[in-house]
């Protein structure tokens, strides 16, 4: 019996990166009829698109989502950046309504569509400081500053998720004083 020796070629092994890297992300589209369609990559701002559909692995998107909030809030642990993200998801989805309310939870991945889905819209709207001192009230030890750091944190990465058009329409439904928490300049409108 004939033995041959097998040569190996040596492989480049490259480590998966801490954080997930903001590339272009292909989603997979469904036609009219339910079936598999084409690919849509993000658009020229970085976001999928008013409907984006959930797509293929919702627990990755949730947690991209995770560690972009921890990444931008410096938070120590992704077990603190998920509960800062479920609390502050949960006070949006009370002041969110309408036709915003359901293109924000389409265009967010499935877990955090469903904390915003959970909430019973609020009776009256607050003002960005309300929000932030009910944020405040609901995460143990927050003071005021550390919740708008906090809202902030989670607010902030939504642009690059939900894209420019999404987000001035919830603005837009929104009291003055929101996009600074959104992390976007408050322009007061012009009299004339």
């Amino acid at each position: 019996m004939t033995t041959t020796a097998r040569t190996q070629t040596p492989r480049t092994v490259i480590p998966a990166p801490q954080r997930p890297v903001r590339a272009t992300v292909a989603t997979v589209m469904k036609d009219d009829d339910g079936r598999r369609g084409g690919h849509r990559d993000r658009g020229p701002n970085g976001d999928l698109g008013r409907d984006r559909p959930q797509n293929g692995d919702p627990d990755r998107d949730w947690g991209e989502l995770i560690a972009s909030v921890r990444e931008s809030g410096q938070y120590p642990t992704t077990a603190e950046a998920e509960r800062v993200t479920r609390t502050v998801l949960s006070a949006l989805g009370g002041h969110v309504t309408g036709d915003e309310r359901v293109a924000l939870a389409r265009a967010l991945p499935r877990e955090a569509a469903r904390v915003i889905a959970s909430r019973i819209p609020a009776t009256r709207p607050q003002s960005a400081q309300e929000f932030v001192d009910t944020v405040a009230t609901r995460i143990e030890g927050a003071t005021p500053a550390t919740a708008r750091w906090d809202v902030s944190s989670v607010l902030g990465v939504l642009p690059n998720l939900i894209g420019d058009d999404l987000t001035d329409r919830v603005l837009a439904q929104l009291p003055p004083g929101y996009a600074l928490l959104f992390g976007r300049a408050e322009l007061a409108a012009r009299a004339s």
